[in-house]
């Protein structure tokens, strides 16, 4: 065997190695090691590298650890290794580790998905529970508690429903993160989109005396799924009819660019916080939690339709100042087609509210 052959393939790892003396001195490492910080000089090595060599060199048993080992730079992401050390005789240690910063970090937004699920749950489940002990009180009662027994019942329906909204996002989430396979993407009518996104918004838009527009380009093609495409777009109309002032427009905007199809969303609302911006397709973050109570939100829809638009190889942006209004964009990947398929009218398409 070459001599530099052992020591070449060490080096070649993607897994750190490093072997320590009795004395807990790096006598071997290689450079995943070093990059690692397992190692910070050819003659110290982590503190916690030595305190795991030590207890295997004491008890002759192979141990096993996953940690976060803080990085130089302290607003990086901890970094992740699972390591293990081997008593190899003579006083001598192996430890090999590898980076699990990944899996890490799968686990930890795994556990904020678990805590916040649970959070959400928590106040229509406990709300619906005070409600039917109100209502069972109320039945039975003098005529004020009978004339109660309408509002228990009303605020009953209102949290199962946000109840039942939330389950349904939720498995719509799931499905578009992966668990099931992506559905076939074919040419869609964006004109058919539209006008099934403003049937499914025209009762939460009439109750605000909101009007709905649509502008834009006419009889354009989306290269996609249309079940998706009309969920993402009809999330971003009531998201922008929920947070807009009564009596104010709604504008849904398409228009085309070489090869991407974009369709608009512009409210007239309370707009976006700069700070907020860049967090608000996260699940269950809301820029106003107690509004977001009182419009019935899930905190989900923003996130379906960034999983949408990515599943399909787009991308959503958005735009605001706040006091004015904020304009969502959907960008689709385009297909320029005569289908020969029968288009909406324009009654359809402009639906008024």
């Amino acid at each position: 065997m070459p001599p530099n052959l052992a020591q070449s393939s060490l080096n070649s790892l993607k897994v750190g190695v490093l072997v320590l003396d009795g004395e807990d001195n790096p006598v071997l490492a290689n450079p995943a090691a070093r990059e690692m910080g397992l190692i910070r000089s050819p003659s110290d090595a982590h503190s916690i590298v030595r305190t795991l060599a030590a207890q295997t060199r004491r008890s002759g048993l192979t141990r096993v650890v996953e940690l976060d080992i803080p990085r130089a730079n302290s607003d990086a992401e901890p970094l992740g290794v699972y390591v293990r050390a081997v008593d190899i005789g003579g006083g001598f240690v192996a430890v090999e580790a590898a980076d699990v910063t990944e899996a890490h970090r799968v686990e930890r937004v795994r556990r904020d998905f678990v805590a916040n699920v649970s959070h959400e749950l928590k106040t229509p489940v406990g709300a619906l529970q005070l409600l039917s002990e109100a209502l069972q009180d109320a039945i039975g009662g003098d005529d004020a508690d009978l004339a109660a027994v309408g509002r228990f019942a009303e605020r009953i329906r209102h949290e199962s429903a946000r109840l039942g909204r939330l389950v349904s996002e939720l498995l719509e989430l799931s499905r578009l993160q992966g668990g099931e396979p992506l559905p076939l993407r074919e040419p869609c009518s964006v004109d058919r989109i539209i006008a099934e996104v403003i049937d499914r918004s025209r009762t939460a838009a009439a109750a605000k005396e909101i009007e709905l527009r649509v502008l834009g380009a006419r009889r354009l093609t989306a290269l996609g799924n249309e079940s998706q495409l009309v969920t993402a777009v009809t999330n971003l109309v009531e998201n922008a009819i929920a947070y807009s002032h009564d009596r104010t427009r709604v504008d849904v905007i398409v228009s085309n660019g070489d090869t991407a199809v974009h369709i608009s969303v512009r409210d007239e609302g309370i707009g976006i916080e700069p700070r907020d911006l860049d967090r608000i397709f996260e699940r269950f973050y809301r820029a106003d939690r107690a509004r977001s109570r009182s419009t019935g939100g899930t905190g989900l829809g923003l996130a379906i339709v960034k999983h949408i638009a990515t599943n399909h190889g787009g991308r959503v942006e958005v735009a605001s100042t706040v006091g004015e209004g904020s304009t969502f964009t959907l960008r689709l990947p385009a297909r320029s087609l005569d289908l020969g398929e029968p288009q909406p009218g324009s009654a359809e398409i402009h639906s008024i509210v």
